[in-house]
């Protein structure tokens, strides 16, 4: 074989190498990744809040793989169904399917294989119950946010949002089999936590909503109003965290008060900048409402791990 053609072989099997690489990414882009991570902050303090630290490694393990199965075949079908208005959307132009580089078919086949893997996984490592209330995620996020609400009405994100308290019902149900209170009052914190996350970011994307049809809260109504809505939830957020105060011990407790007086700080300040029609920064109160959940959720499973004496039994 001569030299050049040595070099072209070497270069072919560089391109084929990227070809797949660049697949694979794409793939995996479906997935939506850093939406899953949502999974991973709130699912383990659930767990180990369940038992007080007490929790196998390995189950943990098991529940976080099929969570985020479930969570990967959500966003997936999720991204079939919104191919059209992503690719109107400036911030959603270069997902796979906006871009076509991945075939309609297959990224629904692929989808509907990680939803069902996720119920297998979680029946088989964990519960029937687990399992199932993936499936339910998995059919409330895709049947009623993105084909009924999404493109309905402005309260999508409020109801929609559920679909995102999921993983800590799962947790919990992975550990103990049942549903009990703090796993309820830990959805709710997500719930309402759920408004104020995505209307500061739609803040900033309104006119993308505006032009893909899509009846976002920020797109169809006054700053005023939607920022007083962003306070709301963020007061019925902060409320509910404390209420979980109830199941945790000290630690937990404190970090909840501060981080909440912190998020209620930042939500006030963009309201009171839009009351006084000033310029404002909504991105700033979505980025640091990741930081608020994720102090929170940290310190709960910090608190959980130790075992810390419950105020509710101190």
């Amino acid at each position: 074989m001569s030299i050049r053609e040595r070099h072209l072989g070497r270069g072919t099997s560089s391109r084929i190498r990227s070809s797949v690489m660049a697949r694979i990414l794409a793939y995996v882009a479906l997935t939506k990744p850093r939406v899953i991570e949502l999974l991973l902050v709130t699912a383990i303090p659930a767990m180990l809040l369940a038992e007080r630290g007490t929790v196998d490694p390995l189950l943990i393990l098991n529940t976080l793989i099929g969570g985020m199965l479930a969570a990967a075949g959500a966003n997936t079908l999720n991204c079939v169904a919104d191919a059209d208005i992503d690719k109107v959307m400036k911030r959603t132009a270069r997902r796979p399917l906006a871009r076509d580089t991945v075939p309609t078919r297959h990224a629904l086949v692929f989808g509907l294989v990680l939803s069902v893997a996720s119920f297998g996984w979680l029946w088989w490592t964990s519960n029937l119950l687990s399992g199932l209330l993936a499936v339910a995620t998995i059919a409330f996020y895709v049947f009623v946010y993105t084909l009924l609400l999404k493109r309905r009405t402005s309260q999508n994100v409020v109801w929609g949002g559920a679909a995102g308290c999921m993983p800590v019902m799962i947790g919990w149900s992975a550990v103990t089999g049942t549903i009990q209170w703090p796993a309820l009052v830990m959805f709710a914190i997500i719930f309402f936590w759920t408004p104020p996350h995505t209307w500061a970011l739609a803040m900033r994307y309104k006119d993308d909503y505006r032009a893909a049809g899509v009846p976002m809260l920020p797109a169809v109504a006054t700053e005023r109003h939607v920022t007083k809505q962003i306070l709301v939830y963020t007061w019925l957020t902060v409320v509910t965290t404390l209420a979980l105060a109830l199941a945790t011990g000290w630690l937990y407790a404190a970090v909840a008060l501060l981080a909440g007086a912190w998020f209620l700080t930042m939500a006030h300040q963009l309201y009171s900048g839009v009351k006084r029609g000033e310029p404002v920064k909504p991105l700033r109160l979505f980025l640091q409402s990741n930081n608020y959940l994720a102090v929170v959720f940290c310190a709960l499973a910090v608190d959980s791990a130790l075992a810390l004496p419950t105020l509710f039994t101190a």
